[in-house]
């Protein structure tokens, strides 16, 4: 099965607004093709030019300054790049509704379709029910995960700009394939298989006696065989261990 693990980073939280110069804007996206859940290695990513200004705030959590921004594309030069690249698949991201909200609006602004509310997966919404009271942050469930162990600098992350929308899709795909069980898993799409597999788990085993043979089997060693493998024990000693246990 193909999904896009996807991030954007914007200018702010309100992707709509009265006033259009108000409304925020992507800045950066990321895409992250998995095949059954593992990466493939195909990747999309991208810088917007707002064609506003961008907090202070903002620019502390993932780096991305105006002057830095100005001199790339605007989404709406891309987004038939984009839009060939997710294709018709699912599409997963971390509080998926605040990433569906700005890509939607920027769709809106194209006078492209909008995508439903059925194309998306929310891995927050995953990771909340699987750890109920816990931390379900992308950074939580990195360490969780340790995804420190597959080459991610967590620690980057913690400080100014350490975030960026394609290494999180990458970070994001790693958390969903163990928020699915994992690398260990096998697995079984079909409900069927894997209800067949859960009960040959819990049958009883049962052990079935072997009968013994009606005639044993002839001996395979040759008369010459025996008598040279006698021979060869006299010249052991008489404390040879074969003595002993043969």
């Amino acid at each position: 099965m193909r999904e896009i693990l996807f991030d954007t980073e914007t200018t702010g939280v309100f992707p709509d607004h009265e006033d259009p110069k108000l409304c925020d804007r992507i800045v950066e996206i990321g895409c992250v093709e998995v095949v059954n859940l593992e990466r493939t290695g195909r990747e999309f990513h991208a810088y917007f030019n707002p064609d506003r200004d961008v907090p202070e705030e903002v620019v502390r959590v993932h780096g991305l300054r105006l002057e830095f921004l100005r001199n790339h594309k605007r989404f709406g030069e891309v987004v038939a790049e984009l839009l060939e690249f997710i294709a018709d698949a699912p599409l997963v991201a971390h509080n998926a509704s605040f990433d569906q909200g700005f890509l939607n609006a920027e769709l809106r602004r194209c006078g492209r379709d909008l995508l439903g509310n059925e194309r998306f997966v929310d891995t927050l919404a995953i990771a909340r029910k699987r750890f109920p009271g816990a931390s379900c942050s992308l950074d939580a469930l990195a360490k969780r995960f340790q995804l420190d162990r597959y080459g991610f600098d967590l620690a980057a992350r913690k400080g100014a700009g350490g975030h960026g929308a394609l290494v999180d899709s990458r970070i994001l795909a790693e958390v969903y394939l163990h928020l699915k069980g994992g690398r260990e898993q096998r697995l079984a799409f079909d409900a069927g298989e894997a209800a067949t597999e859960n009960a040959a788990v819990l049958r009883a085993v049962e052990f079935v006696r072997r009968q013994p043979r009606p005639a044993p089997l002839a001996a395979l060693v040759t008369a010459e065989e025996q008598a040279a493998h006698a021979a060869f024990i006299e010249k052991l000693g008489e404390n040879a261990i074969w003595r002993k246990v043969g």
